[in-house]
């Protein structure tokens, strides 16, 4: 899957704060997952669309 984080937008998030190589892949694998549960949230409630309270 491609790259689901900004790296800039990260690390302007975490300014005071320096960021390793491997927080970035591991990230986009947490939020791979988040996204992946949230759609199954949504097609167990009989719904294509992903809301906000699927997360």
């Amino acid at each position: 899957m491609a790259d689901l984080v900004v790296k800039a937008a990260v690390k302007e998030a975490l300014e005071d704060s320096n960021v390793s190589a491997d927080f970035y892949e591991a990230l986009d694998e947490e939020v791979e997952e988040l996204l992946s549960d949230a759609a199954e949230r949504a097609e167990a409630n009989d719904r294509k669309t992903v809301q906000a309270r699927d997360l």
